[in-house]
């Protein structure tokens, strides 16, 4: 999910177990603030001294908690503005807090923040998130046929994603074992893989690609499952994969020869067609599928 898909905020989730949106609220503004949940908020609700819904998570908890404890509006204030930007707690900040029995726990996280989120700017990004979750619960195919389209074009390889389950615990298996080594493709390609898995496990499949069925860029819904675009093979760009579309719309073709002139794609092109199935039992040129036609004449 936006805002919640990285692995970093992945591992919140599970530490923090939030039941309520204001407690995903709470955990968007310790993920985007620096020193806030890391080696802070982290450790005090691992050891049991606070639950999420005490810790500092956003600039505006702390001046509305030293509100509440007794400080006065203006001190609150600019405690917060020291604390969000980083500048930690003065003496007099810090004896100001402590008259006010605000416990030390509270003051060592405010020393350690280095900058932290605004709470209107998490609740914005928490509904936008929320929205889309409904999508993914409830209109799964539409969720994942966009997801892939839109979030994971550059990042779709059908060669490893396609194919099922096993092909695809297989594919993140050799990018965990290749741990340093791996390539940024690599990196950016797992978190796909796992949505694919995740989506597999789910129920839901993809269909080949097909020459004259997928789109030529967009993921589409079909009978059930996805269809996979042209350009999610590996190696096919969106404008060699446009101009087949546009080719293909003008009849179908009656050769490999005919893709290429019509489309005008390289052999490189017909070879990635020819991976995937694409072409199976197609002429190689135009003049093979005249001599076939004649033959047929003549046999009836």
């Amino acid at each position: 999910m936006p805002e919640f898909g990285t692995r970093f905020v992945r591992e919140m989730l599970v530490e923090t177990l939030p039941k309520t949106f204001e407690e995903l609220v709470r955990i968007s503004g310790l993920s985007h603030g620096t020193d806030v949940w890391t080696n802070n908020a982290q450790e005090l609700v691992k050891s049991g001294t606070v639950t999420l819904s005490d810790a500092i998570c956003t600039r505006d908890d702390i001046m509305t908690y030293l509100i509440s404890k007794g400080l006065p509006s203006q001190n609150s204030f600019k405690i917060m503005e020291s604390v969000r930007k980083g500048k930690g707690l003065t003496e007099e900040q810090e004896t100001l807090m402590r008259e006010n029995n605000v416990p030390d726990w509270y003051i060592d996280s405010c020393k350690k923040i280095k900058y932290m989120f605004p709470k209107a700017h998490a609740v914005a990004y928490v509904t936008m998130a929320f929205r889309i979750a409904w999508f993914k619960v409830h209109m799964p195919l539409a969720y994942y046929a966009a997801f892939f389209s839109i979030r994971a074009a550059d990042k779709f390889d059908s060669s490893c994603m396609i194919l099922g389950k096993s092909k695809v615990r297989e594919k993140m298996a050799e990018i965990k074992r290749m741990g340093n080594e791996a390539t940024k493709k690599d990196e950016d390609m797992y978190p796909v893989l796992e949505i694919v898995l995740e989506m597999n496990e789910r129920g839901y499949n993809f269909l080949p690609i097909d020459l004259y069925k997928s789109d030529a860029i967009k993921f589409k819904i079909e009978d059930g499952a996805i269809r996979p675009p042209l350009n999610s093979i590996a190696g096919m760009g969106g404008i060699a994969a446009t101009s087949i579309q546009e080719a293909r719309e003008k009849g179908e073709f009656i050769s490999k020869q005919d893709i290429k002139k019509r489309a005008k794609v390289g052999d490189a092109t017909i070879a990635l067609l020819e991976k995937f199935g694409c072409v199976e039992g197609m002429s190689e040129t135009n003049q093979m599928s005249l001599f076939d036609s004649l033959s047929g004449l003549a046999f009836s």
